[in-house]
């Protein structure tokens, strides 16, 4: 089945024959810097949520409040931005796109540790959400044009890798850091002035972000996109938004299914370090090595462990393989998001916790993956900056909101935090575990039609 709003206008056309590809070498050493981008990425947007509670008492700021600074005031202007950005995607050099996202993040994670009241943090994490849209969209474009459709998943899967990693450092990284800073006292600096040790945190970790983003330019491959030298031009946006219209039995349901799972995964993480503070009484700072170091175990091995797995399932003939696997980590994952905040011990808190990144872990390439499996080349920009945006605006933004007023709202109570995260996960994950199911045949049937177009 071939869609005529992706094919070429006008096949008499004689093109230049395409580029070479990318080689494997340089596509895998893509990869790494993808990884290690992504890392910063998430490294730079989580920092923010293990420095809640001197934040709060600095600041004079409710959970509602925090909740904002943490999603909506990041997440909205990501998307603002975001699309536009997905446009030049399709159409120009989209390393120099995500160097200069990955610099501008940086630059404005470190503005972070600047801020002296709410409106000065909303605006620096605003400027975080502006840069890091620049990175997803243009990565999974890179990334599809350097591998073949049936072996996404396993790239995909170790990008991700990034996202635990840098979720991972902050909370490892970040909660060593902050326990030192807290034990060295406010620093005065030239120009800047008196600096409280949550604000060093944030400088310290931001910086080092410029240097990658050098590397990302310098180093990494621009591959030649698959339709080129078949006179394929970029669609506009009404066009891909005809494209989606068509097949929105499969879109629509992954999006939102992608949606609603990630409001349950960023609600507990966002809130689990201040849930292990209030609940067992950790100081600031204190349970996030153990967090961090849960995360840089699991994760990347639910990552690795689900990339393959849909690879395997695509080998054997399942045209469904990457939604499959994310309908069955699905089964398991819900009640384990339930169960982990009401746990009754410290340790047994840990345990689940682990247990729900790693299938959350699991899901993560195989889903990202389908995406791009079943999108044209000259869409892919602009179809994962939608996929994305519907992903955080769900789950980065309402995710952490709604957990934070049902603490300040229904219990009127910090101490009950766990009990707003499990009520979200009760809530949300039989949604989330609908809409994969509902996923299923629509998708299969567009990633045959994807395959007969051949792009």
């Amino acid at each position: 089945m071939t869609d005529a709003s992706v094919a070429p206008s006008n096949t008499s056309v004689v093109h230049p024959p395409k580029s070479p590809p990318v080689s494997p070498v340089r596509a895998w050493w893509a990869i790494f810097i993808f990884t290690v981008a992504l890392m910063f990425n998430f490294l730079d947007r989580q920092l923010l949520t293990l420095l809640i509670t001197p934040i709060k008492a600095d600041l004079k700021l409710s959970d509602t409040q925090i909740s904002i600074l943490v999603g909506f005031m990041f997440v909205l202007f990501y998307i603002s931005v975001g699309i536009p950005i997905s446009r030049l995607v399709d159409r120009g050099p989209r390393k120099w796109i995500i160097g200069a996202g990955i610099a501008f993040w940086s630059l404005m994670t470190a503005c972070c540790g600047l801020a002296q009241n709410f409106w000065q943090l909303a605006i620096a994490r605003m400027g975080v959400g502006v840069g890091e849209s620049c990175n997803g969209p243009a990565t999974y474009s890179m990334t599809a044009d350097m591998f073949p459709r049936e072996k996404l998943a396993r790239p995909i899967s170790i990008i991700n890798i990034g996202m635990v990693m840098g979720s991972g450092m902050a909370l490892l990284v970040g909660g060593y850091l902050i326990v030192w800073l807290t034990e060295l006292g406010p620093q005065s600096f030239p120009i800047v002035g008196t600096l409280k040790p949550w604000q060093m945190t944030f400088v310290i970790v931001g910086l080092p972000g410029m240097l990658w983003a050098l590397l990302m330019v310098m180093t990494v491959p621009e591959p030649p996109r698959k339709d080129a030298g078949t006179g394929a031009v970029t669609p506009s946006f009404a066009k891909v938004l005809g494209f989606l219209k068509l097949w929105s039995p499969a879109y629509f349901a992954m999006f939102v299914a992608a949606g609603v799972k990630s409001m349950l995964s960023f609600g507990n993480a966002v809130w689990s370090p201040a849930f292990f503070e209030r609940s067992f009484g950790y100081a600031p700072g204190e349970p996030g090595p153990i967090l961090g170091a849960i995360a840089l175990v699991v994760a990347p091995l639910g990552l690795l462990i689900g990339g393959q797995a849909a690879t395997w399932l695509a080998a054997k003939g399942h045209d469904d393989a990457n939604m499959r696997i994310v309908l069955w980590v699905s089964l398991l994952l819900v009640p384990l998001a339930i169960l982990y905040p009401l746990a009754p011990t410290a340790w047994m808190a840990f345990t689940l916790y682990g247990a729900t990144l790693f299938l959350g872990s699991l899901g993560a390439g195989p889903a990202n993956a389908a995406i791009q499996v079943i999108t044209p080349g000259r869409m892919r920009g602009t179809v994962s900056a939608l996929y994305i945006a519907v992903f955080n605006v769900m789950g980065y933004g309402a995710g952490p909101l709604i957990v934070a007023l049902m603490t300040d709202n229904i219990f009127k109570n910090e101490a009950m935090l766990g009990s707003s995260m499990a009520v979200a996960a009760a809530t949300l994950g039989p949604i989330g575990l609908f809409l994969s199911w509902k996923a299923l045949k629509p998708y299969a049937r567009a990633v045959v039609a994807a395959r007969e177009r051949d792009d």
